[in-house]
């Protein structure tokens, strides 16, 4: 077969012609690197600044990003083992001491926790004392003048009730043990109780059909079916009863009638270790409030209405901690006493109410899922003897639902305590009604701890983008502990790293802000969604060639748009600070 010449100048070509192209495709892979994962500018939404949109309505439209799909149902397959473990691996919270293998009811809080509990304080302070007219700050001292806590009540009144096991010496609070007796279904006949740590319903009932089935088995009574356990705590068992319900540590009958254990952690002032120099840590921060109204009253100039807040650590000697930071012998709390005149429902019911509202607005505003919170409604017997009511918000842990803050109206109780135990007057003229009285008080209290950990579940989610399944933390922008990453798409261009470097170290004087110049984009977005942060900023080749415009990725929904670069900043504040 003869091929003329033409022809084969015309393959030459041809060929010659592709090679310079794929020459130059690679020599200019160093500027036009756009990798499917990074999201290049021509693939993102573009960000419209504020004089932009004045000059102009045409917007490009630009393809949509992959499609995320949530998953609604992780939360209730979330156990506590998972939210430990997460918390551990990313440097949230650590347990206390684990070199000298840990020390139970104490926890240190990492990089990350650290960050994140500030946040959380920060908002708190900024929403209920610097963005208010009518509460002030302050800072007591951990340890008071031991009269203080005889004239509270707490010297002879804050215990828990307490149960030991005669066998294994074990310790346990009795109103967090809960036993039931099995019945026999056909019959009704009795074979046993069972004894089962508080938890969720579903793990309570799980734990005890497991001892049940062995009880059953012992009895000569395998596969017979059973009555449903009607739970009580060990606090309303009888004598009788307590003589069948078998100890969590031997398995046997050996546990003691309950009594009360006081949870003051006691210790000495001073030179001198005897009587006269025992003081205790606090066990709330409430009472330094309180013996603080005097100073506070005539240095701040206040009227009441009017609340102090304390943000602070108190010290409870727990016979069992458990359930993580949920309850911990060391703790922090963020309390507000405020103060209101004297009277019947008319008056202090609708500063309760009033509370209560914005007590669950702050909650919603740093994040809480609201269909995981509900109300408790103290009544009757639940009530502290001084109390005028109280109600509790609770959350749905992955542990069951437990208080996760109260809203107590305490009347003058403690005033009127404080006042006697000092000699001292606690009482407020009241100009405009020219008398004289104690003031009732309104009283928010927040754990810290606690609402850390509500926090971190709350901002559990999975869902699929693109058909890959991703595991991340929805923290609000306002107390994620990292604000954005900072990601230069290549590391060896040393023009673009610097832009990134200028642009990190800018961000930097408002937020905490990361940088991440180690492996794939993809690779390093899922790092940041893991930890929780919700802006991912990748500086290019276009920011540094063509447009100054980065990238800025939104963690949730995994949309990207250009912003130029002065604008960055006024975006941010916006989505975190919401001005």
């Amino acid at each position: 077969m003869r091929v003329s010449k033409t022809a084969v100048a015309i393959h030459i070509l041809t060929a010659a012609t592709y090679n310079i192209m794929l020459a130059n495709a690679f020599c200019s892979a160093g500027r036009t690197l756009r990798s499917s994962r990074a999201w290049p500018s021509s693939n993102s939404l573009r960000y419209v600044s504020s004089k932009e949109a004045t000059e102009t309505k045409d917007v490009e439209a630009k393809p949509s990003p992959p499609e995320v799909i949530p998953n609604p149902a992780a939360y209730d397959k979330l156990k506590m083992d998972d939210i430990v473990s997460l918390c551990k691996r990313r440097g949230f919270i650590f347990p206390s001491s684990e070199i000298y293998n840990g020390f139970a009811g104490f926890f240190d809080y990492g990089p990350l926790g650290a960050e994140l509990k500030k946040n959380v304080k920060d908002e708190w302070w900024k929403t209920f004392v610097t963005r208010r007219e009518d509460v002030v700050g302050l800072d007591s001292s951990i340890i008071h003048n031991p009269t203080t806590w005889q004239s509270s009540g707490h010297l002879d009144g804050f215990s828990d009730p307490m149960v030991d096991c005669k066998e294994t010496k074990l310790r346990y609070r009795a109103d967090q043990l809960f036993c039931a007796p099995v019945n026999l279904l056909e019959g009704g006949s009795n074979v046993g109780y069972v004894c089962v740590h508080e938890a969720s319903d579903e793990d309570m009932v799980k734990s005890a059909k497991k001892m049940a089935k062995k009880i059953l088995k012992e009895g000569g009574k395998a596969g017979s079916k059973i009555e449903p356990f009607q739970f009580k705590d060990l606090t309303e068992v009888t004598e009788e009863e307590m003589d069948q319900v078998p100890s969590p540590g031997s398995g046997k009958p050996t546990l003691t009638m309950p009594r009360d254990f006081n949870l003051m952690f006691q210790t000495n002032v001073g030179a001198m270790s005897d009587q006269s120099s025992v003081a205790y840590l606090r066990p709330e921060t409430a009472q330094g409030i309180f013996i603080n109204f005097k100073n506070v009253m005539g240095t701040s100039r206040a009227k009441i209405p009017f609340g102090i807040a304390q943000i602070g650590k108190a010290f409870r000697n727990e016979i069992t901690p458990r359930n993580f930071i949920f309850r911990s012998r060391e703790f922090e709390q963020m309390e507000v006493e405020y103060f209101i005149p004297p009277g019947d429902e008319e008056v202090w019911k609708p500063e309760h109410e009033k509370w209560l509202k914005q007590s669950k607005d702050f909650l919603l505003s740093v994040g809480l899922r609201d269909d995981l919170m509900g109300w408790d409604v103290h009544e009757g017997d639940s009530l502290a003897h001084y109390a005028l009511a109280c109600t509790d918000v609770t959350f749905r842990f992955p542990f069951g639902e437990q208080e996760l803050m109260g809203i107590a109206a305490r009347g003058n109780y403690d005033l009127t305590q404080h006042s006697e135990g000092s000699g001292k007057s606690l009482e407020y003229f009241d100009e405009q009604a020219k008398e004289k009285y104690i003031p009732h008080v309104i009283e928010p209290s927040l754990g810290v701890d606690r609402l850390v950990l509500a926090l971190i579940c709350s901002a559990y989610a999975e869902d699929e983008v693109g058909g890959e399944k991703r595991s991340f933390l929805k923290f609000h922008p306002s107390i994620a502990p990292v604000k954005a990453v900072v990601l230069p798409l290549v590391k060896n261009k040393e023009p673009l790293v610097k832009a990134a470097r200028e642009l990190f170290e800018s961000l930097q004087v408002r937020w905490n802000v990361q940088w991440d110049a180690t492996g794939a984009i993809g690779r390093r977005y899922r790092r940041a969604d893991e930890v929780g942060t919700p802006f991912c900023i990748t500086v290019d080749f276009d920011t540094i060639e063509k447009d100054g415009s980065v990238t800025i990725r939104d963690r949730d929904t995994t949309e990207q748009i250009r912003v130029p670069m002065d604008e960055v900043i006024p975006y941010l504040s916006e989505k975190i600070d919401g001005y």
